[in-house]
């Protein structure tokens, strides 16, 4: 996958916004990465902010809806991962800030 693509994914999974924090997937650091193949599967791998998380199934939804505007992807696998843990160091600056969490 180019470059290019992977900014247009990212991009769009910033449209993805966690629930129960109101702040977007990717400046809370829950993914980790994207990969896609020849055939055009889109693995998106990420975490949650604790395993008990009640949204998975919403904020899955949300990236797979997300995802299916990009003509290069045919289809939409999340993987949900633990390791490495997700801590609040993860997060971006904006994300700190708007949460109000010390750098």
């Amino acid at each position: 996958m180019d470059q290019a693509l992977k900014e247009n994914i990212m991009g769009a999974l910033e449209n993805v916004i966690d629930p129960e924090l109101g702040i977007d997937i990717v400046n809370l650091g829950l993914v980790y990465d994207v990969e896609m193949d020849e055939e055009g599967l889109c693995s998106v791998i990420m975490t949650l902010t604790s395993m008990g998380c009640p949204l998975a199934g919403h904020i899955e939804r949300d990236v797979k809806f997300v995802l299916s505007d990009i003509p290069e992807i045919k289809e939409i696998k999340v993987e949900i991962v633990w390791e490495p843990a997700w801590n609040k160091h993860m997060m971006s600056r904006y994300a700190k800030i708007a949460l109000g969490i010390p750098d």
